[in-house]
């Protein structure tokens, strides 16, 4: 996957408004539009988001999920709000055009990624019925397997993570936690999306010394949760098709590539 580089002009503050902007509008007109990404993992964490900041980790973009019938009227709301649609990455196939929306604000210049439905990268998060569980963003889980998902993980992705960690528990439900049982089940059904998302739990806890800001609290902290994570997702029972994928390991490739995108 290609890893952006972050441009630090964008104004933090701006595009964070921008986005609750956006769904704030779309819920008034009865579209459902979540925040995705590092803007999500910022408005969940109000503590611990420091840690993001003070690590020059910042936000470029805007990252949207929505529904695919309600397409015709979320591009109609874009168009409201001053955006322009745009049709990049000629490295996307036409079927990933369908799933994904492109957008550039004509007044600020912020980008506006779309997707609709499912979160299709390495792995698939599918989204559909889980956009009603949280506001203004997807659900935290959600949040941590989209970051998790990603085979070649970057170092921002596991910033991201490591605070979502600090700043919650791990429990059973959506509501300002980390839902392990909604995770346990998704990585029970896929092996290959376990693999993924185990390895790079993992690649959290070995990364944790790399950054001086963290004390040994929260090195603690973080690395407990991941434990208690990996515990509930070793504990769910698996299917036998789970269980015969496994013994094939990752000899056999085990994700989906991801389509480069040009801006």
């Amino acid at each position: 996957m290609k890893q952006r580089v972050e441009n630090l002009s964008v104004n933090q503050e701006a595009i964070m408004e921008e986005a609750q902007r956006t769904v704030e509008v779309a819920r008034e007109k009865e579209i459902t539009l979540r925040i995705m990404g590092a803007l999500g993992v910022f408005i969940h964490s109000p503590k611990y988001g420091r840690i993001l900041k003070e690590t020059g980790r910042f936000v470029t973009d805007i990252d949207l999920m929505g529904l695919s019938k309600q397409f015709t009227q979320i591009k109609a709301l874009m168009s409201e709000l001053g955006y322009e649609s745009r049709r990049l990455g000629f490295g996307l196939s036409t079927s990933q055009h369908w799933k994904r929306g492109f957008y550039q604000s004509i007044k600020s210049g912020f980008n506006v990624d779309f997707f609709y439905d499912k979160l299709e990268m390495c792995h698939t998060i599918d989204l559909t019925e889980r956009l009603s569980v949280d506001y203004p963003t997807i659900p935290i889980a959600d949040i941590v397997l989209e970051k998790m998902q990603i085979v070649q993980i970057n170092e921002k992705d596991l910033k991201d993570t490591m605070v979502l960690l600090r700043e919650h528990d791990i429990g059973s439900t959506d509501k300002e936690s980390v839902n392990a049982k909604y995770i346990s089940y998704q990585m029970a059904r896929d092996w290959g999306f376990y693999y993924t998302v185990t390895t790079n739990l993992n690649k959290v806890k070995d990364s944790l010394n790399a950054y001086p800001i963290l004390t040994s609290d929260d090195r603690e902290d973080i690395s407990s949760k991941v434990d208690v994570l990996l515990e509930y997702i070793d504990k769910e029972p698996k299917s036998m098709g789970w269980k015969m994928r496994a013994k094939v390991g990752p000899r056999q490739k085990w994700y989906k590539d991801v389509e480069e995108i040009v801006r």
